[in-house]
């Protein structure tokens, strides 16, 4: 098991930064996956990163060339750099780690963080 806590989220004017953490309870080296998800009012959760643990990423059309994902396996903390933010990038971020074992795949989440990007 494993217990995601994410920080960082706030209230910012476009164009401005932010940068998330999700700080895990257990050593993430051996995490197979780990992600950044957010949601929207009225909208269905959606997958803005994922990492996985030989560092190769995949990022929403949406967030290239803005966002950026890094894993600190020493501070077992996972963060998402957050650029040139947009009003339609408000939401609730949750970080995701997905750890695969023989014929098991089990999802953990964060409770969530805000992010509110004033227009």
């Amino acid at each position: 098991q494993v217990q995601l806590l994410e920080s960082g989220g706030g209230l910012v004017q476009a164009g401005g930064s932010l940068r998330l953490s999700c700080a895990a309870s257990r050593n993430i080296f051996s995490i197979n996956y780990m992600a950044w998800y957010r949601q929207a009012p009225g909208k269905q959760r959606e997958l803005v990163v994922g990492i996985l643990s030989d560092g190769s990423t995949n990022y929403a059309d949406s967030v290239k060339g803005r966002f950026t994902i890094s894993r600190d396996n020493a501070k077992n903390t996972l963060y998402l750099q957050m650029n040139s933010l947009k009003p339609e990038d408000t939401a609730v971020y949750y970080c995701k780690a997905e750890i695969r074992r023989p014929g098991i795949l089990e999802n953990y989440w964060g409770q969530g963080t805000q992010v509110t990007v004033s227009s």
